[in-house]
């Protein structure tokens, strides 16, 4: 069975992975990037045995390769950004195969100055990202592959999309709670985990402060400059991979977006953002 951590891109997924890959999968609580490969990414090329030669194939798959995982008997975090739903007639997923998801959500102010340093794009062309009900994902190395394609749609639709979801279990985590209170956040989080798991032991106190003490922006800011992150994206401008690990509690939409962008955010997701309390 499967426990998603399901969000739009930038909003907080590999902060709450790496949070996780440390208390579940380390001796100590003591995180590692190498700690990450127990939280796969899905859609991938790890799931697929084969080329997947079109976007029907990739879809056509989702629910075959979950069926194979449930079989397997264990449970599974997997990473995604892939919207709730059906695509080309295919469903992503379903209760059959989902024992939980945790969904991540940033105000859409941030994630776009996040997109803008991530693909090396101008605001104007964040925007039409952010916004764009028909967008995709498919990993950059694989042009002939989409073993890795996701359908992730607008930042709005990809929430609604797991918002709406009915019978599975679920918990809505804002990455501005992780920022203001990180003990908190992670605690209802392993709560959470613990319970749909059927873990009957308590939280392990002493693990989960450690793990927060070593999943620190700065911590994994030093870290990525150190030892590089496989996660960053090859920036063609300069040959070198972008900063994945860029600007933390700095980025500030304040600061970094005009006024004009920030109305046409405000306006699209007006009544998600109340919802949330952004506005």
């Amino acid at each position: 069975m499967i426990i998603w951590i399901a969000s739009y891109p930038k909003c907080g997924n590999t902060w709450i992975r790496s949070l996780l890959s440390a208390y579940y999968f380390s001796k100590d609580g003591e995180f590692e990037f190498s700690l990450l490969k127990n939280i796969k990414q899905f859609p991938s090329i790890d799931f697929f045995q084969k080329n997947i030669d079109s976007v029907e194939e990739a879809s056509a798959n989702w629910i075959p390769i979950q069926k194979k995982i449930k079989e397997t008997n264990k449970v599974y975090f997997l990473k995604t950004h892939n919207v709730f739903g059906s695509y080309k007639g295919n469903s992503f997923t379903s209760p059959e195969y989902t024992l939980g998801a945790i969904n991540i959500v940033r105000d859409p102010r941030n994630v776009i100055t996040s997109l803008m340093n991530h693909f090396s794009i101008k605001e104007e062309e964040a925007l039409k990202l952010i916004s764009n009900v028909n967008r995709n994902l498919r990993d950059r190395n694989d042009k002939n592959n989409y073993a890795t394609y996701s359908f992730i749609s607008s930042w709005n639709n990809n929430y609604n999309s797991w918002k709406f979801t009915k019978n599975i279990n679920k918990i809505l985590i804002k990455y501005e709670d992780l920022e203001d209170d990180i003990e908190r956040s992670f605690t209802r989080i392993i709560e959470f985990t613990n319970k749909i798991m059927r873990k009957e032991n308590k939280i392990d106190i002493k693990r989960l402060k450690r793990s927060i003490e070593t999943t620190s922006f700065d911590l994994l800011k030093k870290k990525e400059e150190k030892e590089g992150f496989d996660e960053a994206i090859y920036s063609s401008d300069d040959g070198k991979n972008k900063s994945f690990f860029n600007l933390g509690k700095k980025n500030d939409y304040k600061k970094l977006l005009k006024k004009k962008t920030v109305q046409s955010i405000e306006d699209i997701f007006k009544k998600e953002m109340k919802e949330l309390g952004y506005l």
